[in-house]
């Protein structure tokens, strides 16, 4: 495979969100989108995170996807130092509360810094949106999409023909 300038880029506060943040990753990669994935901390390496957010555009990233737990700045910050649309994973960390903590520091941003916000632990769906979001101007991702939405269509149909086949004595369909 010819190396590619990364479109999308993953960011997470610590390796330790890898197991929710590679469901992002999966996504990516099924679309045959280049994407990169590295560890930032809005409070553990702040000047990287400016540095990083400051020259992603110049770099080729289109969409950021940052998850972070707990406190969860990390999407935030990004995004008011981007100009590129973040996406951001608020992911139950250990030292989370039920997720809530991270849920809210990523949903709730003041107006002007806006950051896109899947469900907790939601990486998947980052990495769909991402692929929605380079789909509006790529008209090859726009096709994966559209045949990607008709697998699961089909999912559902082959769903409903096997439930049609279990048997039950008051069941009517």
């Amino acid at each position: 495979m010819k190396t590619q300038s990364p479109r999308v880029s993953i960011i997470m506060g610590s390796t330790s969100d890898m197991p929710i943040m590679e469901k992002a990753a999966k996504i990516l990669n099924d679309f045959k989108i280049p994407f990169e994935i590295n560890a930032l901390s809005a409070h553990r390496t702040p000047h990287q995170a400016m540095d990083f957010a400051s020259k992603a555009y110049d770099r080729g990233i289109r969409v950021i996807i940052a998850g972070a737990g707990g406190a969860a700045h990390l999407p935030g910050v990004i995004a008011a130092l981007s100009p590129m649309p973040v996406i951001g994973v608020p992911i139950n960390a250990s030292i989370s509360i039920d997720g809530w903590d991270s849920i809210l520091s990523i949903l709730q941003m003041p107006p002007g810094i806006p950051v896109a916000t899947v469900g907790l632990d939601a990486a998947m769906n980052a990495g769909i949106l991402a692929v929605q979001i380079l789909a509006t101007s790529d008209n090859d991702v726009l096709e994966k999409f559209r045949e990607y939405k008709k697998g699961m269509e089909q999912k559902i149909v082959k769903a409903n023909e096997e439930l049609a086949k279990v048997k039950f004595e008051y069941k009517v369909n």
